[in-house]
């Protein structure tokens, strides 16, 4: 059997109980809610991407397609063109002690050309359901993989979500995807939980997760929770611009960390870097 040593980032072993560790959210993409447009040239994206390494990132997470509410897919081919590029150049940049780098998609063909330029993570919102051949991938590679739960797909998932306790359910969905993983071939240690704030849930779903993120950490798994600037932050403090919701972001970032939280996903890093390390002091005081 092969020994699989723990997820290093930046030096540090992301184990349960550890971090807690930053992931910039770095969008190569037109129509991102947030950031949409804003990092589509090569020099744009490693510039963004290495303030955000300076700001104290751990992992850049870099995107090639919208999965905001209502989105539609892009094809493989174009998130390649997007993204695969920009990871070779940070890859070289950063080197074995600079912040890993993630690929954000549902294709194997996309991260496959992601691990190849560079890439150690799979962060994969249908998590292994949306492409037969990612599991395969991920366990070959010996790649890290984040499972995310998602109730519908990105262009439905907002219409309607229902659930009867919505924390049970993403721990069961999470569980059974943690089981298929395993089945692959993934070793356990390479995965990393996400429990999917705003896809697929209101705001009252979102609240009722944050309260009760230490029954998803029962899991033994890693988790990652990405709040950054969503649509629950804008509701509750009545801000509609994203950008607008970096203090909001960084609120929810506290409670994530305090309840536990490895991962943290954020478009902000400086500002939720500061807000994770004095929570982190806190818990550990």
């Amino acid at each position: 059997m092969t020994d699989h040593k723990p997820i290093m980032l930046r030096g540090r072993p992301l184990v349960p109980g550890s971090g807690p560790f930053i992931f910039g959210i770095l969008n190569v993409t037109p129509d991102s809610f947030s950031d949409g447009g804003a990092y589509l040239s090569m020099d744009t994206a490693v510039a963004a991407a290495c303030r955000m390494a300076d700001e104290g990132a751990d992992a850049i997470d870099v995107g090639g397609e919208s999965t905001r509410p209502g989105s539609q897919g892009v094809s493989p081919d174009e998130q390649i063109r997007r993204t695969a590029g920009v990871i070779a150049t940070l890859a070289t940049r950063f080197g074995p002690d600079g912040p890993a780098i993630s690929i954000d998609t549902r294709s194997a063909k996309v991260a496959r050309a992601a691990l190849e330029a560079g890439a150690t993570i799979i962060n994969d919102i249908s998590a292994l359901r949306d492409d037969p051949t990612m599991g395969e991938l991920a366990a070959t590679r010996d790649a890290v993989i984040i499972l995310m739960h998602m109730q519908g797909t990105p262009a439905d998932m907002q219409t309607n979500p229902t659930y009867t306790d919505v924390v049970s359910e993403v721990a069961d969905f999470l569980q059974e995807r943690m089981n298929y993983a395993l089945r692959s071939g993934i070793a356990r240690e390479r995965i990393l939980f996400d429990p999917g704030l705003g896809f697929g849930k209101t705001t009252a779903h979102n609240l009722e997760i944050l309260r009760r993120l230490g029954e998803l950490r029962s899991l033994g798994v890693p988790l990652m929770v990405g709040p950054s600037r969503k649509r629950f932050i804008g509701e509750i403090l009545h801000i509609d611009n994203p950008a607008d919701r970096v203090t909001g972001t960084a609120a929810a970032v506290a409670a994530c960390v305090l309840a536990g939280a490895e991962c943290i996903r954020v478009h902000d890093v400086a500002a939720c870097r500061q807000a994770a390390d004095l929570c982190a002091a806190i818990r550990g005081g």
